[in-house]
């Protein structure tokens, strides 16, 4: 019988199963939270103008009161165009108050709070962050807690202290009890814990200092908050009332809102005046934050390396 030569095969390895290629929001280009499709983009655009449509309602009933004459506003019905449009109020604003030099005053003040509230904030949110000095989880825990002081309460001491140093009617009486921003601080350390510690370490073996590598390496990758928190220090020090009311007197050194506010009551109620002066009043954060708006969005929306 002819020998039967039998081939013997090795089996293969098996294969390890291939990972289900997952389609993330960057392969699709569409947010990950809403999903793929054109039902959640419609959904979603539709909330969208929703919201915007109540916010823009208010902004334009207040337009439209603003460009009517007193007579047309207090006329009944529900009708918000009720009579011809026109800029008396606007005129009559301009010319019983001295808006030009409120808006120098207010535009003033507003810088100066937001440049030196940043230079604190950042200077002591940094320490917080990489500091190691005694005592720093009691100062932490005390900036932390002052974050839920009523500014009211502060009111008396403040103007005591302003009165003691002789800064009343001033704008440093104005300026100096809004730089100390305890929500600020925590905003800033809470972003500089995020960046990467191995960057600043080889800043320092190249031989920067500690000064330079706060303003080489940590700030440059800080922008975006930054620019968001004085942008909100901006808007805050521009529509603060109550503080400029009670401690400037003279007509001057007002800022816009307290002085437009003293126009309007020394010539009772007016509706359309008093829309056109919170209009003249908001119209620059308006700008402010139309500038700024990607700033502000991408501290949002980014990590510790979104400066980059």
């Amino acid at each position: 019988m002819p020998a039967t030569t039998t081939l013997r095969t090795q089996p293969r390895p098996a294969r390890a199963p291939r990972p289900a290629r997952r389609r993330t929001a960057e392969s699709a280009g569409s947010p990950l939270l809403l999903g793929h499709g054109r039902l959640p983009r419609v959904l979603a655009g539709t909330a969208l103008a929703v919201f915007a449509l109540l916010w823009l309602t208010p902004f334009a009933l207040a337009l439209v009161t603003s460009l009517q004459s007193e007579r047309d506003v207090a006329s009944s019905g529900l009708n918000p165009l009720k009579g011809a449009l026109t800029l008396e109020s606007y005129r009559q604003i301009v010319e019983r108050g001295n808006v030009p030099v409120w808006a120098v005053n207010s535009l003033l003040i507003a810088t100066l709070v937001s440049v030196i509230t940043v230079v604190i904030s950042t200077l002591a949110a940094y320490a917080f962050s990489r500091g190691t000095f005694r005592g720093r989880r009691v100062l932490l825990a005390v900036t932390v807690a002052s974050i839920m002081v009523p500014p009211q309460l502060l009111i008396v001491p403040l103007f005591q202290q302003m009165r003691a140093f002789n800064l009343v009617d001033t704008y440093w009486a104005v300026i100096l009890p809004q730089v100390v921003a305890p929500m600020m601080v925590f905003i800033l350390k809470r972003f500089f814990d995020a960046v990467p510690r191995e960057l600043e370490e080889a800043a320092r073996i190249d031989g920067a200092s500690e000064l330079r590598v706060f303003r080489s390496v940590v700030l440059p990758l800080s922008r975006p908050i930054v620019a968001a928190v004085s942008v909100f220090v901006f808007i805050g020090a521009w529509n603060n009332f109550l503080w400029p009311f009670i401690i400037i007197n003279d007509s001057s050194l007002m800022t816009l809102p307290v002085g437009l506010a003293t126009v309007r009551e020394s010539y009772g109620i007016q509706y359309a005046q008093s829309m056109a002066s919170a209009l003249l009043a908001a119209a620059p954060l308006i700008l402010v934050f139309l500038f700024f708006q990607r700033r502000i969005v991408k501290s949002v929306a980014t990590t510790g390396l979104g400066g980059t």
